[in-house]
């Protein structure tokens, strides 16, 4: 009896922890979505509802049209091309970087390598604004200003990336590396042949992070762009919709932002598994 007691006890000790975990998650879970459902309904809202106080909820009627109103009031499919141009050029040219960088860190012997890898490490503790002065310096004394080239070149970079598929790398067997340079294989061909197949989720992980953060970036692209043909969706958006009077038509920037923001979600939801299970096999081996 006391065994059995002790049995049941523990189940609806068990049981009170996974609705009290579930529990936890579907609050966290409806704190983050409330500002995408807040997004939504005010970009279906009616002008006089955006600014209705209290704020409604729900939209009385939904006004569909502010999406083609976004469309048409604002050069939204010119900054829709010029992201897609940075986020390919970046995507291309910072996976090359990445690959290397993390293929010389993991396989290759060279004075200072580990104190190199280990600044790379600590360039991630910094916060990007305190580069925005030192990058804006180097591009404009490269005359970059108001160019792809100054929207591109600083992204091409990323220590977490580069940290992720090193640390996947550094989990292929030793003696594949061995037995490759034995054959008379190079250093190209062994990264070519044999390491890229392996390590191609996480491959794939860095690229759709690196997409992502193209995406969302904001404050570099507001200050080295001043002509309104090479702004991007993240900040050319920002000041469209405002009118004569200065007031601005917080329905249609809901509504450009949910079309900014919808792409982003349904390549996450298609993706998710090779994101989870990149960086879940790049970050086993420490």
């Amino acid at each position: 009896m006391k065994s059995i007691t002790i049995k049941d006890n523990l189940k609806t000790k068990s049981l009170w922890s996974s609705v009290l975990k579930y529990a936890t998650l579907v609050v966290v879970g409806l704190i983050v979505l409330v500002p995408f459902a807040w997004m939504i309904s005010t970009s279906l809202k009616s002008e006089a509802e955006a600014l209705y106080v209290p704020p409604l909820l729900v939209p009385s009627t939904p006004q569909f049209s502010n999406y083609t109103s976004a469309l048409t009031m604002a050069p939204f499919l010119r900054y829709f091309l010029n992201t897609l141009i940075v986020a390919a050029c970046v995507i291309v040219g910072s996976t090359i970087v990445t690959v290397l960088a993390a293929y010389a860190f993991a396989w290759m012997d060279f004075p200072g390598r580990d104190i190199l890898f280990f600044f790379i490490l600590g360039s991630m503790m910094i916060p990007q604004e305190m580069l925005i002065i030192t990058n804006f310096m180097t591009i404009a004394n490269l005359g970059w200003m108001n160019s792809y080239q100054a929207l591109i070149f600083p992204y091409l970079v990323n220590a977490f990336n580069i940290f992720l598929l090193r640390q996947n790398m550094m989990q292929i067997p030793r003696d594949l590396f061995t037995a490759a340079r034995i054959d008379g294989l190079s250093h190209f061909r062994f990264l070519r042949k044999v390491v890229i197949p392996i390590t191609k989720p996480t491959i794939l992980t860095s690229l759709i992070l690196s997409m992502i953060w193209v995406w969302n970036i904001f404050a570099w692209p507001n200050l080295v762009t001043t002509k309104d043909s090479l702004r991007l969706v993240s900040n050319g958006l920002t000041n469209s919709f405002t009118t004569s009077t200065g007031q601005i038509q917080y329905e249609l920037q809901m509504a450009a932002a949910t079309m900014v923001t919808l792409p982003l979600i349904a390549l996450f939801l298609c993706l998710r598994k090779q994101i989870f299970s990149g960086m879940k096999i790049g970050g086993i081996k420490g």
